[in-house]
């Protein structure tokens, strides 16, 4: 009886769906609607990406994903977002992710001069505070060739 039921409802929901389908022009059935997500805003973008790096309970992984992601938008980060990665490092006491996200700052900045110096001094008071050291300051931006001679 049971089996009767459900094959009944099965071949019912197939002929709807099948008659629904056939009814729709073709071209209305192939268009995709991939504006479904709300924009965010710069401050809801900058706010979200603090609270994500200022958890308590972040780890090794979560840390890594989200600088992943965060490194994948094409925009250099707030300082606000750095600082508090920074601290999530200090945290994790991972003082070489610390050094890598300055480098990845440094990277996103391309060829615009003025934004890795105009970070580095709004960083300062949080690279003082957690004892992190930036790339230039470990001779990690000159080649291993001209730090011997």
């Amino acid at each position: 009886m049971f089996r009767r039921v459900v094959s009944t409802i099965v071949t019912n929901t197939r002929t709807a769906l099948t008659v629904h389908a056939c009814s729709r022009p073709l071209a209305a059935s192939q268009s995709r609607s991939y504006s479904s997500k709300k924009e965010e805003t710069d401050e809801q973008f900058d706010a979200r990406w603090e609270a994500y790096f200022n958890r308590p309970e972040i780890d090794d992984w979560e840390l890594r994903r989200g600088l992943n992601e965060l490194h994948g938008h094409d925009l250099v980060p707030e300082p606000k977002i750095v600082a508090a990665a920074l601290r999530a490092c200090r945290r994790l006491n991972d003082t070489a992710m610390a050094v890598r996200i300055l480098e990845a700052v440094k990277d996103k900045a391309g060829s615009h001069k003025n934004i890795y110096p105009y970070m580095l001094q709004e960083l300062r008071p949080t690279l003082d505070e957690l004892s992190i050291s930036t790339p230039e300051e470990l001779g990690l931006d000159k080649p291993l060739a001209e730090k011997i001679m």
